[in-house]
């Protein structure tokens, strides 16, 4: 899907995911290099970094993405920066005392 919708662009593309096998695979991985997509990858036997990436994935989707509504590469990366900035400088966490993250 990612790739349908850059057709004709060169954005720098970022494939997240845990080690699982279908990630692993040769063909899948051949793909993403085929198409200068940049792989990344949980370190082997560190489960938790799959669900902090999630966690923030799941943020952007279900509490920005639709308030946003991006029409372009540029606005899309703009939106990110302003909820990523948002997110670590002015929403208090309960799990840090409510705290800001910076």
């Amino acid at each position: 899907m990612a790739l349908k919708s850059v057709k004709g662009k060169q954005p720098e593309l970022i494939h997240h995911s845990d080690r699982g096998s279908q990630y692993c695979y040769g063909e899948y991985v051949e793909t993403l290099v085929k198409n200068k997509i940049r792989i990344c990858m949980t370190e082997s036997g560190a489960p938790l970094e799959n669900a902090i990436a999630e966690r923030i994935n799941g943020i952007l989707k279900s509490e920005w993405l639709y308030v946003c509504k991006p029409d372009s590469w540029k606005n899309m990366v703009g939106c990110v920066g302003r909820v990523i900035d948002l997110y670590n400088n002015q929403i208090p966490h309960q799990s840090i005392s409510y705290l800001v993250p910076e």
